[in-house]
């Protein structure tokens, strides 16, 4: 059943907010926040929150509402209203969206290592024979 915020009282409505915040803080790691928002939300409301941060990340990179209308097919009302929550005095987007520009920065050097370890090992594939692991890598249970 759905509740509208007015139907809480003061109490309710911290406690069911702290209760929201605790939990998703509460979880390590990608993958535990990724079943738990599973397990929480709809796949449309997992798309809807994510098409927002989306919204955010190039409201932030300077992009105009024109172009981003255009290439994600929203409309322009709920690009005014991220821009609005961005304009708000609590920087909650801007942490998240710095966040993910470190994590996907990460995500990208760990990449590119990966490849540039893999070519190697199909251009000498010999020699890793000999030598299978990178200094300082040590398989696991070693």
């Amino acid at each position: 059943m759905k509740v509208k915020k007015s139907d809480l009282n003061d109490k309710q409505l911290v406690e069911t907010l702290d209760t929201l915040y605790t939990a998703t803080s509460s979880l390590k790691g990608r993958d535990a926040m990724k079943r738990f928002l599973r397990d929480l939300l709809t796949e449309s409301e997992r798309i809807m929150l994510g098409r927002r941060l989306i919204i955010a990340r190039r409201i932030l990179a300077g992009e105009g509402y024109e172009a981003i209308a255009l290439d994600l097919k929203v409309g322009k009302t709920t690009i005014a209203k991220v821009d609005r929550w961005l304009s708000d005095q609590v920087p909650g987007y801007e942490e998240a969206i710095s966040g993910m520009t470190r994590e996907y920065k990460k995500r990208s050097t760990q990449n590119e290592s990966r490849q540039l370890f893999a070519a190697l090992k199909r251009k000498y594939p010999l020699h890793f024979l000999l030598f299978p692991w990178p200094k300082g890598y040590k398989p696991r249970g070693w």
